[in-house]
């Protein structure tokens, strides 16, 4: 009997080894990982994008160039937006008229965002906006696009505009914490 409980606790101790063996090798290779960006974002660029980012490129392509956006009614304001931290939004270039209509069409951004540089400005991402008043009172919960929910931004805030639903889409400027953050820490307002 004792002969079976050694071979038991043999085994056992084996599987146990086993176990832990593999648990180490998983956690040095994520530990690896963090620790060099390039193997922890090595896919990054080659994912398949959200169809909401698709949607954007597909409907703002027109708008690499700025003059396009601002015969199309799109005006810049509020200068170039930076962020708290780190990372920016840039200039939006908005269409009053879309802002004011209270309604969301996904083919149809309300602000068109770029990035300035000596080399003029850059086509980044777009920003939905809707007022939140117009909005809520047609419809008993906030707005979302393709699965993705907005963010309330209340009033006062630092546009002076009232509280707005917002919604940001870096579909031609990849982020780093992904497509729709408000900061992008790969756009900057240096070049203004």
């Amino acid at each position: 009997m004792t002969k079976r409980i050694e071979t038991i606790i043999h085994k056992s101790t084996r599987s146990s080894l086993r176990l832990l063996v593999g648990s180490l090798a998983a956690a040095v290779t994520l530990l690896a990982a963090q620790d060099d960006p390039q193997q922890a974002h090595k896919d990054h660029g080659n994912a398949v994008p959200a169809k909401l980012v698709q949607i954007v490129r597909n409907n703002t392509m027109q708008f690499s160039n700025v003059n396009a956006a601002t015969a199309a009614g799109y005006q810049a304001l509020f200068g170039c937006v930076s962020g708290p931290d780190q990372g920016a939004m840039g200039v939006h270039y908005i269409n009053l008229a879309l802002y004011a209509d209270g309604k969301l069409d996904v083919t149809r951004p309300e602000a068109l965002i770029y990035e300035p540089s000596n080399r003029g400005m850059t086509l980044v991402g777009v920003e939905y906006i809707v007022d939140a008043a117009t909005w809520l009172a047609q419809n008993s919960s906030p707005p979302m696009l393709e699965g993705q929910a907005f963010l309330l931004v209340n009033s006062p805030n630092r546009y002076g505009l009232p509280a707005f639903f917002e919604l940001h889409v870096w579909a031609w400027r990849d982020s780093p914490n992904g497509a729709f953050v408000d900061w992008n820490t790969q756009v900057s307002c240096e070049g203004q």
